[in-house]
């Protein structure tokens, strides 16, 4: 009787491991791990546009973060740019035209028109890349 056990259990397949739980949307030890948001301190890259919406940043960078993205505008030889700082109370457009005033790479700025955010936007004109006033 042994003997046939035996011979029974190295024809039998090998036991299966039983198969996982349906666990949908809860991570496993084998899924990878789920990407942190930034932190105040982490450098975030941003593409490069004809537009930028400064609703994301805390106003504490604001000045900072419009004076690079015009730097890295004309460089990539955009001619006009729209910021967009939202209507409020007007201290992120005042930020942002003090800013705009005494930039080297701005040519021009005004209000945007009504079709591209009026007051809450400034359209901001740039002088050509390698022009002498250029960063």
């Amino acid at each position: 009787m042994l003997r046939r056990l035996l011979a029974w259990l190295g024809r039998a397949p090998a036991p299966r491991a039983p198969a996982p739980p349906d666990l949908d949307g809860v991570a496993g030890p084998l899924d990878p791990p789920e990407p942190e948001p930034p932190g105040p301190d982490d450098v975030v890259v941003m593409p490069i546009e004809d537009a930028i919406d400064l609703h994301t940043f805390a106003p504490r960078d604001v000045a900072s973060v419009v004076e690079e993205y015009l730097h890295e505008a004309q460089r990539r030889g955009f001619r006009e740019v729209r910021v967009i700082h939202g209507r409020g109370k007007g201290v992120q457009r005042r930020v942002v035209r003090g800013v705009l005033a005494r930039h080297p790479a701005v040519e021009g700025f005004r209000d945007a028109p009504a079709s591209r955010g009026g007051w809450g936007a400034t359209v901001v004109w740039l002088k050509a890349a390698g022009s002498d006033a250029a960063p």
